[in-house]
């Protein structure tokens, strides 16, 4: 269930990306297409395939980010009683003096 969420949510942001950046981001990454072959698709030069790419993957990091930032935060928390276990934890295995 939590995979089908992740995954609505990652196409919900694919979506709302920019359509130049959508479409060269899809063929690219999803189909799995070359630079070249994704360049003569959209009849644009290599370097911009590479910069659309680029370019969609950091929006699409941002979004997540906008969308999930509080839930993995709250998710991985590291601090207080949680932090000090697992820093004994790693002090024991190491066999080094608390």
């Amino acid at each position: 269930m939590a995979r089908q969420e992740l995954r609505t949510l990652i196409e919900r942001s694919i979506d709302d990306l920019p359509d130049a950046f959508r479409g060269v981001f899809v063929a690219r990454i999803v189909e799995g297409l070359s630079i070249q072959e994704t360049a003569e698709l959209f009849h644009i030069r290599p370097e911009t395939v590479k910069t659309r790419v680029h370019r969609a993957r950091r929006a699409l990091r941002r979004s997540l980010e906008q969308q999930m930032g509080p839930t993995v935060a709250d998710a991985f928390s590291f601090d207080g009683e949680r932090c000090a276990r697992v820093t004994q934890r790693v002090v024991d295995r190491l066999n080094l003096p608390s």
